[in-house]
């Protein structure tokens, strides 16, 4: 008896010993865990769009959509608001010869958004007019606050502003921030959405409308810097708590460099600093590369040549990787492409004319660290669509128009198209009902 019981332990000695060595080795043999690759924004299809145009009595606006574009009169001077499918595109220039507004303006109508941003000269030296459209059938409520060389100085007067469903608000930024030379305006909304756009007359001469600048980032890329003749002027803010230090490099069609002199720019906390930058692109067609451990907005100003000299503005924009399109351009058209990266980039380009089929796509070629003016030889009204095809590429559309009294000229960065988003990722999570 006794020997059968030392068998029986014996043998369940054996059994946990062998189990013990069949998970050691299954242990030691096991497959490494790859951790799962962290989510990544998706690129979806836009289904509709809303676009917003500030009201120009008896322009035309240009709508695009892919493949066909028309035009439309505005019978009175309210909102112009169109809605459609995704890669709705819709925008108008105007053109005088004479007056105070004397000059080229573009503006691109704008989706309602939570926040904008928008640099350009500022009211005491200026007419800037703000305008804020709710084409939405819900109430907004919206806060305007203004950026200038000595901090944020708009009033009270800016926040809260309710705005109703169909409502449209024309706000003279004087009456917020009267002493700002340049600026930096952001609207946000508590809930609701709201359109934002503005119209700036220096008083200097020229007029044109501010176009909306890329949210507060690291790296900011302005494209469409126009070429020849005038004053180029580089605002940036940086509307956080911490002073930013800002490296700035040029990308013209020869090289991409540090401008002497300018390498960088300290931007105080919650205030906007201009620097001229006029002989650092040296009359080149260029872009700027701005560099910052604090999150920073930028735009720029071009003044043209000539006894009364025009104006135009451009902004901090994403690459061309979903492409872009703009609705109205004209005789004298052009585009400013630049590549960034160790790679070339390339583009293919469309014009799209207002009567008449579409013309054959072109692809464009731009060397890595440089920026290639393309001309458009289109004539009349016609809408222009860029679409990716390799490299890292950013873009403005710049309208050009010499007179004897002096250069007319609008810009307007490349805009994403509104054919695709980037959907950020998503995890489930309690979080959102937490209190």
């Amino acid at each position: 008896m006794k020997r059968f019981v030392d068998n029986r332990f014996g043998l369940l000695v054996l059994v946990v010993v062998s189990l013990a060595a069949m998970y050691g080795i299954a242990y030691v043999t096991r497959p490494a865990v790859t951790p799962p690759a962290p989510a990544q924004p998706r690129k979806v299809a836009v289904e509709s769009v809303t676009a917003v145009c500030p009201g120009t009595k008896g322009e035309q606006v240009n709508v695009y959509l892919p493949g066909t574009l028309n035009g439309e009169t505005m019978e009175n001077g309210k909102p112009y608001v169109t809605k459609g499918p995704g890669g709705l595109e819709a925008g108008y220039l105007t053109r005088a010869t004479a007056g105070a507004a004397r000059g080229l303006a573009g503006v691109r109508c704008t989706e309602p958004a939570p926040e904008t941003w928008l640099l350009g000269p500022g009211p005491a030296n200026a007419d800037v007019r703000l305008h804020l459209t709710n084409a939405d059938k819900a109430p907004a409520l919206a806060d305007v606050q203004v950026y200038a060389a000595e901090g944020r100085i708009s009033s009270e007067a800016g926040l809260g502003l309710e705005i109703a469903p169909g409502e449209h608000r024309e706000i003279d930024l004087k009456t917020l921030a009267p002493s700002a030379d340049v600026m930096a305006v952001s609207v946000t909304t508590t809930f609701g959405r709201v359109a934002v756009a503005a119209r700036a007359t220096p008083e200097t001469g020229g007029v044109d409308w501010l176009p909306a600048a890329a949210p507060p980032s690291t790296r900011v890329v302005v494209p469409g810097v126009p070429g020849g003749g005038g004053l180029r002027r580089l605002l940036v803010a940086a509307p956080g708590e911490t002073d930013a230090v800002v490296e700035i490099k040029a990308v013209t069609a020869d090289a991409q460099f540090a401008m002497k002199g300018r390498e960088t720019l300290d931007v105080p906390a919650n205030s906007v600093t201009a620097l001229d930058v006029t002989t650092g692109v040296a009359g080149s067609a260029a872009a700027l590369v701005l560099t910052s451990p604090t999150p920073i907005v930028a735009g720029l100003i071009a003044t043209g040549t000539g006894e009364r000299s025009d104006v135009a503005f451009t902004a901090g924009t994403p690459s061309l990787a979903l492409g872009s399109a703009v609705a109205r351009n004209a005789t004298g058209s052009q585009l400013l492409l630049t590549a960034l990266g160790a790679q070339p980039g390339k583009v293919r380009v469309q014009v799209v004319p207002g009567k008449g089929t579409a013309q054959a796509p072109f692809d464009v070629e731009v060397p890595a660290g440089r920026t290639r003016a393309v001309k458009l030889t289109a004539k009349g009204d016609f809408a222009v669509v860029v679409t990716p095809v390799a490299g890292e590429v950013y873009g403005g559309r710049l309208v050009e128009e010499r007179r004897r009294t002096g250069v007319l000229l609008t810009t307007q960065p490349l805009a994403p198209a509104r054919m695709f988003t980037m959907l950020p990722p998503l995890a489930h999570t309690y979080d959102v009902v937490a209190p």
